[in-house]
């Protein structure tokens, strides 16, 4: 086997509150930290599958401060010093712009996979072959390099990446790194469905791949404020909680999509497919599930009659679903939800009320 890069680095983003796995992820405990499938926790599924690219002590995680000791638990594999806990949320570019720094000090040759911690994906031989052909790409001067995932049918769910068609070369895996030409906005399913009749647009995976350097450059050029907030941590080894603390408080609120993909001038996209799915709400949990002959995905004690196409998580209770369809039932200690299919988007409306009507302790 080819022994990982001394280089190659994987940054693990972590901090997400996932809302809308209510009342099963909780503030204490998101659903990266969760075993939905049954075969270990999301988390620890997207660590596992860099195995053999990435060697585990070059394995970043970038979670919530909260979540520091729930991460070592999980990931007991990585030194406590690889795990770097947030303040405060600011979305993804001030998280990559500190996990960047720190990388460059630690290697100024330093390559970063950049994943969410809380995807699926089903063929990790393919995925790492996809990595491969990113990474390369990424070692030519200033170049930026996203995967996008090659549409199956016209989702409203994702943002959506076009990209130049040309004929390329492609490398001995059969992929290839094509130039950007836009990211789009999650569309109505009229858009969606021009986007894949082009043939030009993949999913937005939300995983990036680049050198420490070049994105720092990239980060300078477009966000200087950002630049400017971790320039202290940058510039010194011996990093104090205080320093994080104050260059968080002083980045802006903004994703890496926006605040440096969409005005970056070299961007490169690796059309990828892999069995890839971002999990992001109950609907997708239905059907990534085993199902019974009436189609019901259930996991714990369930009883079901004249109910079909349901996904019920019994928790420690017995539950029974009667003459119900396409309906979501999510049992926890002092929660439950009921919510149909195609209303599990709106499961993170109720997180917020809860938030705003001094219910936090159910969140």
């Amino acid at each position: 086997m080819e022994q990982p890069s001394k280089s190659l680095f994987a940054v693990i983003m972590a901090g997400g509150v996932g809302t809308r796995f209510w009342p099963h992820s909780r503030q204490a405990k998101p659903k990266q930290f969760l075993d939905v499938f049954g075969s270990g926790t999301m988390i620890q599924a997207t660590l596992g599958r860099l195995a053999g690219l990435v060697a585990p002590e070059n394995c970043i995680v970038v979670t919530n401060e909260q979540y520091k000791t729930l991460t070592q638990l999980q990931l007991p594999v990585l030194p406590m010093e690889n795990i770097l806990g947030e303040p405060m949320s600011r979305n993804t570019a001030p998280c990559i712009a500190w996990a960047a720094a720190e990388l460059y000090k630690k290697d100024p040759n330093a390559t970063m996979i950049v994943l969410p911690a809380d995807h699926l994906i089903a063929n990790v031989r393919r995925f790492q072959q996809v990595l491969r052909t990113a990474i390369t790409q990424a070692q030519e001067p200033g170049s930026l390099v996203t995967i996008g995932i090659e549409p199956t049918h016209p989702e409203i769910g994702y943002g959506y990446i076009q990209f130049h068609t040309e004929t390329y070369e492609a490398d001995e895996d059969g992929l290839v790194a094509c130039p950007v030409k836009a990211f789009a906005e999650k569309p109505d399913i009229e858009t969606a469905e021009r986007f894949l009749a082009t043939g030009e647009f993949l999913w937005n995976s939300g995983m990036f791949v680049w050198r420490a350097d070049t994105i720092l450059s990239e980060i300078q050029k477009h966000m200087p404020d950002l630049a400017e907030a971790f320039q202290p941590i940058r510039d010194t080894q011996s990093v104090s909680n205080e320093m994080v603390f104050q260059a968080f408080k002083s980045s802006p609120k903004i994703s890496v999509d926006y605040g440096i993909m969409e005005p970056a001038e070299k961007v490169f996209v690796v059309p990828g497919n892999f069995g890839w799915n971002d999990v992001g709400d109950w609907r997708a949990v239905y059907d990534l599930n085993d199902k019974d002959q009436h189609g019901n995905a259930l996991r714990g004690k369930v009883v079901c009659e004249d109910a079909t196409r349901n996904l019920v998580f019994a928790g420690d209770k017995l539950v029974a679903v009667v003459g119900m369809h396409d309906t979501i039932v999510v049992n926890t200690p002092d929660a439950l939800l009921v919510c149909h299919k195609e209303a599990t988007q709106k499961v993170k409306n109720v997180v917020e009320f809860l938030n705003s009507n001094g219910l936090e302790a159910h969140t």
